[in-house]
């Protein structure tokens, strides 16, 4: 997390609404030969995260090795470049903005009977964010093709112990700057995301 407190927030609620909207993350644990990281998504509980590996995913061959561990999932948002000439002040300087939630938590491997329900449950989710299109559902898929592919995959639950989050916004400079780095990058930003990056940037006070 960036060390200046003033990009901070304290409310745990924000950032698991955050992390809700996302829907995807990089999550991490300690193996035996050095740091492990999935990128994968998810669905966010107020507590916890459920989500897949491939059964040959390292992370899953772990969990089934040795049972419950210690991870992190890292959500990250939009992102973009800040040119020092977007402040209308002088003696500015580059910098990035961005949005990242670092969840701490325990990693277990879910029943393999809870697979099939976590998978309609993902797909439900994220098919809603289609509407009015008809939602894809696995029921669609022949009995034998998701068979096999429930045989490819391993279940996960991850319990959030922490929150930690950086909303760097600009939160720094005064309203005028910021309002005014926030209609450039969402006219000549580059990075991702940029409109989402601004309208961050507009509304954001200190959680």
């Amino acid at each position: 997390m960036h060390p200046n407190p003033v990009f901070h927030s304290d409310d745990q609620a924000t950032g698991i609404a955050f992390v809700r909207s996302r829907g995807f993350g990089v999550l991490t644990v300690q193996g035996p030969d050095g740091i492990l990281a999935s990128h994968l998504p998810f669905v966010t509980e107020t507590t916890r995260l459920d989500a897949h590996v491939p059964r040959s995913n390292a992370i899953g061959r772990l969990l089934r090795a040795q049972g419950a561990m210690q991870g992190m999932m890292i959500v990250s948002g939009p992102d973009g470049y800040i040119s020092p000439d977007w402040y209308g002040a002088e003696e500015q300087v580059p910098t990035w903005n961005y949005v990242a939630v670092h969840l701490r938590g325990t990693l277990d491997l879910r029943p393999d009977a809870d697979l099939r329900a976590h998978l309609d449950q993902l797909s439900e989710v994220n098919e809603q964010r289609l509407l009015p299109k008809k939602p894809w559902t696995l029921d669609k898929n022949s009995a034998d093709g998701t068979a096999k592919l429930m045989r490819m995959l391993v279940p996960l639950r991850f319990t959030i112990e922490t929150v930690e989050q950086t909303w760097k916004l600009g939160q720094n400079k005064d309203q005028d700057m910021r309002a005014g780095a926030a209609d450039r990058i969402e006219a000549d930003g580059f990075g991702q995301e940029t409109a989402a990056l601004a309208g961050h940037m507009r509304r954001w006070e200190k959680q």
